[in-house]
Order: C-alpha cells, then structure tokens, then sequence
C-alpha cells in the first residue's frame, strides 16, 4: 500500500497553500482571519507562549477556536486580558485564582474589571480610613463591664481584634453592645456565652458577601467612581436602620409562630 494518498483522476492533489486543502477549508469554515495564533498572541500581549499555555491551564481565558486536534486560533482581545492578568499579578500580587474570580464577576471584560476593581478599592479605602483609628485596649476594658478572658475569647473567634495597638471603632461598638446585652442579663448564669454571638457573624458573613457582589455588579462601570462611592455611603444608615427593623418583625413573626403552634396542641 502507498504510503502517499490517492487522487482522484482528473484532479490534483490540494497543497497546503491552497484554499481548498482541508486544513484551510476547516479554517475558513471558523472564521479564523482575524484570528491570532498563540505565538502571535503571545507577541501581542507581550508575555512568553509558556505564560499564554499556563493561563489557559488555569482558566483564565476561555476556550481558543480548535482548528484541529494541534491547531488553534484566539481572539485578538484575549491581548488586552492577558496584559490585565500580568498588570493584576504584579502590581497587586494577587494569586491566579483570585484572578480568575475577578474576571468572572466582571464577564471577562478588561474594562468592566478595571471599574470593579477601582470601586472596590475606593470603598476600601473610606472604609479603612475610620477603622485605622485606636482605642487603647486598657481604656475599652476598664470602661464596660466585659470580663478580659470575654474579650480574648471574642478575639479567638474572630469577632473582635486581638486588641493588640488598641481596638478599632467598630471593635468599641461590639464591646459596647456585649456590655449592654450583659448589663440586661445575658451572661454566663442563663447559659449565653461569647459562642452566640458566632450565630449573628456566620448570618452576616453570607450577607455581606451577597451584598458586596450586588453593588458591584450593579455599580461597577456603570457609573462614575465618586458618585457610586457616596450612593453607597449614603445607603449605609439606613441599611443599619432597615436590618434593626427586619430582625424586629421577623422575631415578631416567630414567636407568633410559637404560639399558634403551642395553641394547635
């Protein structure tokens, strides 16, 4: 049997070159024209080929147009991703995964993630600028009545800082509210302990992480950076003032539930 393959009579066998080989009809039929090869990819972009192949492997850019099994194509904005990646590792040492997470809550759009990720920063940096402040830990201490070991306990579990260089302003608020719930009774006598206060962290933690993806994918890019800034600003009272009242009618609502079903009995 011949090694080389058959061709039909009458015609002759298609070259590389040309546009009817099958290679070529399969890139033609993808749309390749303006599409990039790695190596030129990789030109683009201004990284090696062995940065494109690991971005690839972690996810970090979507799925290539396959010409065949060794052969394939990218768009030429995968350019402008690559070099966000390599801005957001060197410049913010930020681990690939978490990059990945990011171009995923910003649909993959450089520009989106640049907003989202300036937003952040910006709430982040108001937010830091009142919990910089210090109160000394000896002076929290000696004004509410909350046992030390409370406080270190606290600490352990996340809810408050270790103290250590002073408590921030919220830490103050937490041991001014855990001196108030045992100024009225809650303590250690009737079996509440430091260990409840995790249920209100945990129910937080989820809400807070909900909260933060919706204002950023509501916000980000769609509106200038200050003014978004002080739409959140501006919602923070009243979102304190809308959960107090939720967490009073919802406790309505469930000792009521207790007692019609203590009733049914």
């Amino acid at each position: 049997m011949s090694a080389s393959n058959p061709v039909a009579p009458g015609r002759e066998a298609a070259t590389p070159d040309d546009p009817a080989a099958p290679g070529r009809e399969a890139e033609a039929a993808a749309g390749i024209d303006s599409l990039l090869k790695i190596s030129e990819l990789a030109e683009a972009s201004g990284v090696p080929v062995a940065t494109v192949r690991h971005y690839l492997r972690e996810g970090l850019l979507p799925e290539p147009v396959k010409t065949s099994r060794n052969m394939a194509y990218y768009p030429p904005e995968f350019a402008e991703r690559i070099r966000l990646i390599k801005q957001l590792q060197e410049e913010r040492f930020l681990p690939l995964k978490v990059i990945r997470e990011l171009l995923d809550s910003g649909d993959g759009d450089p520009d989106r993630l640049r907003a989202l990720i300036e937003l952040e920063d910006r709430i982040l940096d108001r937010a830091l600028a009142g919990e910089h402040e210090r109160v000394p830990a000896t002076e929290v201490r000696e004004g509410h009545d909350v046992p030390e070991e409370v406080l270190d306990r606290l600490a352990e579990l996340g809810v408050l800082g270790s103290g250590d260089g002073g408590y921030s302003p919220s830490d103050v608020r937490i041991v001014e509210a855990i001196s108030r719930f045992r100024a009225g009774g809650y303590d250690e006598r009737i079996g509440f302990t430091v260990y409840d206060t995790l249920r209100y962290k945990s129910a937080m933690e989820e809400l807070v992480r909900e909260e933060v993806e919706v204002l950023m994918e509501r916000l980000a890019g769609e509106m200038e950076v200050d003014r978004a800034v002080e739409l959140i600003e501006a919602g923070a009272e009243p979102l304190q003032d809308l959960i107090a009242a939720l967490h009073t009618k919802l406790l309505v609502a469930e000792l009521e539930r207790h007692r019609a079903a203590r009733d049914r009995r």
